[in-house]
């Protein structure tokens, strides 16, 4: 007996960005308010990162709040309605519950019901993988319209006196509404991992151990190998930025911008002149008054990018992610 041929679906033969949103924790807190359980100066965490404030949001918002916000500006930015997207991707490590996922919630509150809807855990690198996959879904026929966001309530997982990451971090969400174009505006993306450093950047305790650890076992918060993580982030990852390029086919003199997950302002730095990138290209330093933001980095720093220079809109953009994991994920856009 002859098997039917399965229907396949015909997707679209281009991609792009059609708008961006952002929200960032109503708080702002200066290095002067976390300096003292850490034994540090303002003057320290602003040569060693380039920090000079961090934003927080206050006890009754989570993430997940930050992303409706963010998401509705990036819809109505986009111009389509919420009930026309097919796929709602969130990128985070700080949903307030294991599952369900934060992606279906936000579905939900922003009317874009029944969309399919499932978190991305790849840290810092996220917010990439997210404009990955929406870009394969949408090729593939699979939706019209992806909702890609990245949300952190960071300040959730800080411990107050840890001098590897906690004076770093920040809370906030960016989004992004993916759809059809006439023209290529997302390039093949260039992503991985490597697990062999699992235990570079991560949390001090399991969860498990946290619950039968006798009372002596403190919640979990995020911690990392600072110089092992700088090192990597310098050298590995100013690879993949330059292979980024060679798959879009373009030269950084081409680019519009520069947008790398706000890590460390030194990292940003040195990324900068190991690419060779021209005085024209403008770079995203968010980090400098919000913070390091993991998955919500990218999409914030472009938004804000995008606010200070709308000359950008239509230029190109080379974003990379990379965190815990380690994992990484780079692609040249067209920014909206």
């Amino acid at each position: 007996m002859t098997n039917p041929v399965l229907s396949q679906a015909v997707g679209h033969e281009f991609t792009r960005i059609l708008g961006m949103g952002a929200a960032r924790g109503e708080l702002v807190v200066p290095n002067s308010e976390i300096i003292e359980p850490i034994n540090s100066s303002d003057e320290w965490i602003r040569q060693r990162t380039g920090v000079i404030t961090r934003v927080r949001a206050g006890a009754d918002v989570n993430a997940v709040d930050l992303a409706e916000t963010a998401a509705n500006e990036a819809i109505a930015k986009a111009g389509i309605r919420p009930d026309q997207i097919g796929v709602v991707l969130v990128s985070t490590i700080s949903n307030t519950v294991p599952t369900p996922s934060m992606a279906a919630l936000l579905a939900d509150r922003v009317g874009a019901n029944p969309a399919a809807a499932y978190d991305i855990s790849a840290a810092c690198a996220g917010y990439a993988y997210g404009i990955a996959q929406a870009d394969a879904l949408i090729k593939s026929g699979v939706t019209d319209y992806v909702l890609v966001v990245g949300a952190e309530k960071l300040s959730d997982i800080v411990d107050p006196t840890d001098r590897s990451i906690s004076f770093l971090l920040g809370d906030g969400a960016g989004a992004a509404v993916v759809g059809p174009s006439d023209f290529p505006g997302i390039s093949p993306t260039v992503w991985g991992s490597d697990g062999s450093k699992w235990d570079t950047i991560g949390m001090t305790n399991t969860i498990p151990e946290y619950r039968h650890g006798a009372g002596d076992v403190a919640w979990p918060t995020i911690r990392q190998e600072g110089q092992s993580v700088f090192r990597w982030a310098v050298w590995e990852m100013a690879k993949v930025a330059k292979l980024a390029l060679e798959k879009a086919g373009i030269q950084a003199s081409d680019l519009a911008a520069f947008v790398p997950h706000q890590a460390n302002m030194r990292i940003i730095d040195e990324f900068a002149k190991q690419l060779g990138l021209p005085e024209t290209v403008v770079i995203g330093r968010d980090i400098e008054t919000t913070g390091n933001t993991s998955a919500a980095s990218i999409p914030l720093a472009t938004h804000r990018l995008l606010e200070e220079h709308p000359e950008l809109s239509g230029g190109l953009s080379l974003q990379i992610g990379f965190g815990a994991g380690l994992v990484f994920g780079a692609q040249v856009v067209v920014l909206p």
